[in-house]
């Protein structure tokens, strides 16, 4: 009878209830709060659903030393892991979003390309503002280039510049990316006018298909040569890209922007979640990452609207931009531009935006790349 009552308690600890601790409920509730928005909410759900599932996945308690857990070398999770800690996935990633771009409004309006730089300018004031908070100039460039709404180029560089930060990173980045429309709208308010959401821009001119064709060639050597530390992010999109107008490609074009970019995002949503056990995650960093993150996010919205309402002051009336597309100039494509659209709609409901704020947020694509190459030259 000991004998059994000694194979139960050895058994008890090998359970998660022996091993549970207040930190991994909370964090439990934050992977099924996850897990709710992206059902309930629809809040980008391919991305909320399997972080949420992989934040349960990373925080159910085990006995240590049985291999298991993500960042146990050897691993199952810890080998999946793996692109995300060297930094594979991302540029896989960019290499779907790529073949699934279209160019278009960004070729045939090239003025907008300077709403996406400006929106930039929130990764860089967060930057600053992380130095003045304590953070080292490594841990900085990779807390600010959350404001450029664009979670595989935070995983990407946190990667090479902050790995042991790399789970609260990843995991904001994509949660503001989520929460796109409830951050954005109100700061879009507040900026325009009643009169300047009305504002109806031209239809954009039809872009041939040589255009279209030489756009990513072009794109890529310039952004390239003036950024080469950004290759693999922007060799890998404007690829896709190529792929995808090419028109000799296309099953290339299908698997890439399909089957391949499906399967990284799955990986790295649950990776992602996964690492952000209770140990490693909760803390005061992570709270001051979360702000920072916010806080990038906000700036980047509130300089793409405002730089829009600047252009337009020296613009000739029937050529001005309607300030609603500057949110666009963030990464999150195509979350950002529809936000323009809905937001356009409700003021004017003969006024479709989408098309005209798909340039900026096209741009706000290769910005965000770009400036993860700046910071990752300086700071690498």
């Amino acid at each position: 009878m000991e004998a059994v009552f000694d194979s139960l308690q050895q058994f008890w600890q090998f359970t998660g209830f022996a091993n549970c601790t207040w930190q991994h409920l909370v964090m439990i509730g934050i992977g099924l709060i996850f897990i709710t928005l992206g059902i309930v909410k629809h809040w980008e759900p391919l991305l909320l659903v399997p972080i949420g599932f992989g934040i349960i996945v990373g925080n159910i308690p085990v006995f240590p030393g049985l291999n298991i857990s993500l960042y146990e070398e050897g691993s199952v999770l810890n080998i999946l892991y793996h692109g995300v800690r060297y930094g594979w996935y991302p540029p896989l990633i960019f290499l779907g979003i790529g073949a699934m771009t279209d160019f278009s409004a960004l070729i045939s309006q090239p003025r907008l390309i300077l709403i996406g730089a400006a929106a930039q300018l929130g990764i860089f004031g967060a930057y600053l503002l992380a130095l003045q908070m304590g953070f080292a100039p490594n841990e900085a460039g990779a807390i600010g280039i959350i404001g450029g709404a664009d979670g595989p180029t935070a995983i990407f560089l946190s990667s090479k510049l902050a790995p042991e930060l790399m789970g609260a990173i990843a995991v904001s980045a994509y949660s503001y990316m989520a929460l796109v429309p409830v951050i954005q709208k109100p700061i879009m308010l507040l900026l325009t006018t009643k009169k300047e959401r009305v504002i109806k821009m031209r239809k954009p001119r039809t872009v041939s298909q040589k255009e279209k064709i030489i756009f990513p060639i072009i794109g890529f050597i310039c952004t390239a040569f003036i950024v080469p530390s950004g290759l693999p992010l922007l060799g890998m999109l404007f690829f896709g890209n190529l792929l995808k107008e090419s028109g000799v490609t296309k099953r290339l074009a299908t698997t890439v922007g399909g089957p391949l970019i499906d399967i990284v995002t799955t990986l790295i949503g649950l990776t992602v979640g996964a690492s952000t056990q209770a140990d490693v995650f909760l803390s005061d960093t992570s709270i001051k990452i979360f702000g920072l993150g916010l806080i990038s996010f906000v700036v980047a919205t509130f300089f793409g609207v405002s730089f829009a309402k600047f252009m337009n002051l020296f613009l000739p009336e029937g050529k001005k931009i309607n300030p609603l597309i500057g949110n666009a100039g963030v990464s999150a494509v195509p979350d950002a531009a529809r936000v323009s659209e809905v937001v356009g709609l409700e003021a004017d409901p003969s006024n479709h935006l989408l098309t005209h704020a798909m340039a900026p947020n096209v741009a706000g694509v290769i910005g965000s790349a770009v400036a993860a190459g700046i910071l990752l030259g300086f700071l690498g």
